[in-house]
């Protein structure tokens, strides 16, 4: 990062800080609720209550990235969530299905708020050829600290004390909102003190690449929480994964996803952004299609890393591309609008997954979604097979 400002470096810290209490929160969570229930309905129900907030303040927190100082709604959204954690640290022993779900929801909220600011700010400190390592490097602290450190550090911590892994969330989003309100604020959004949302709409409906981008997506998100919402059961019941176990199932996944940020940014490079594109959606289905039939934890925790690693090249791609191509008064409200499409369907996903592990069993999930996966890529390929670069509309 030695070609990147100090700015960018503090906004890498506290990204990298507030996830490892994320990813200990997302162990945690999932095992508090096996807990109290088998029902696979109840636990994805907890998993889809985190995801909500994207369907319902997506487009709202885009408008208010627009139009406030992105760096304060940042750091207040962490403080925000660090209240909210410690309130369930010090609640865990009378916390049932409801308040988990509830819990979830809000650090949800908090990081509708904070993701969407971030992802505006970010020009403004990094100039756009570094955009895809900024990105990379980014992504490489959230899976270290979602995927990586966090997981089983929050189940071994749920081993020893059931509220500490929520209070390490809590310090996590502190230590986080401290750095963050020391960014510097360089410039005030641009945007009309409305910043109307349907302006973000019209732009990216006129913008094929885009457009079919956050379609595609939504389609994948979908199909993810699907397969994923019950992995904990898949992994404890099916394959008789232990707790502490299962934070290294999540590991593996995270293991792949490190590697893929720090190589990614080099691949698409290499391969360019329309190639790299393809081969992380056609290996995505794949993928997906054989964690369902994994005899073992070993094979399973293979196919998370390979699943993490192709899914942080598609991350690194679509967000650079939506940096580089959306005008800057425009890009909180077209990113509210894109991750909308793209995140909203998470949470009938995260129920749907449910359901289908009910009915057809735990392993169901994933080869239903990597089907879909694949029927979206050969629908999305008549646009991806064009220029990865077409000339923005005009707003």
């Amino acid at each position: 990062m030695s070609r990147l400002s100090p700015a960018y470096r503090k906004l890498w810290w506290a990204t990298g800080i507030n996830n490892v209490g994320d990813g200990a929160f997302t162990a945690a969570v999932p095992l508090l609720a096996a807990a109290r229930t088998d029902d696979p309905r109840l636990v994805s129900a907890v998993a889809a209550a985190s995801y909500l907030p994207w369907l319902l303040l997506t487009l709202p927190a885009g408008a208010w990235a627009d139009r406030h100082d992105r760096v304060g709604l940042m750091w207040r959204a962490q403080v925000v969530q660090a209240v909210v954690a410690a309130a369930v640290a010090l609640a865990t022993g009378s916390a049932g299905v409801a308040i988990l779900a509830l819990t979830a929801f809000a650090l949800g909220a908090g990081d509708v708020v904070f993701g969407t600011a971030a992802q505006s700010f970010l020009p403004e400190i990094v100039p756009k050829p570094l955009l895809h390592r900024a990105n990379g490097a980014l992504q490489t602290a959230t899976v270290i600290g979602v995927q990586f450190a966090g997981p089983p550090l929050g189940s071994a911590l749920f081993a020893v004390a059931t509220p500490l892994p929520f209070g390490v969330d809590a310090v996590s989003f502190a230590v986080s909102a401290a750095l963050l309100i020391s960014l510097p604020r360089q410039r005030k959004p641009s945007s009309p003190p409305r910043a109307p949302i349907a302006e973000g709409l019209r732009w990216l409906a006129r913008h094929r690449l885009l457009r079919t981008l956050a379609m595609v997506l939504g389609v994948n998100t979908f199909c993810g929480q699907l397969a994923t919402a019950t992995l904990v059961l898949l992994a404890t019941r099916t394959l008789r994964v232990s707790p502490a176990g299962y934070g290294l199932l999540l590991t593996a996944a995270a293991i792949g996803s490190l590697l893929g940020g720090l190589v990614n940014a080099r691949m698409v490079v290499l391969l360019g952004e329309r190639r790299a594109l393809v081969t992380a959606l056609a290996a995505n289905a794949l993928v997906f299609t054989a964690l369902g039939f994994s005899p073992n934890a070993i094979v399973l925790g293979v196919l998370l890393a390979a699943n993490g690693f192709v899914t942080t090249l598609w991350n690194v791609v679509t967000v650079s591309l939506r940096q580089e191509l959306v005008p800057a008064p425009l890009l909180g409200r077209v990113t509210s609008v894109y991750r909308l499409l793209g995140w909203g369907l998470i949470p009938l996903g995260t129920l749907a997954g449910g359901f289908v592990a009910d009915s057809f069993g735990l392993r169901a999930p994933y080869p239903v979604a990597g089907v879909l996966r694949g029927l979206a890529l050969l629908a999305a390929l008549p646009v991806l097979r064009q220029s990865a670069r077409p000339r923005p509309p005009r707003c």
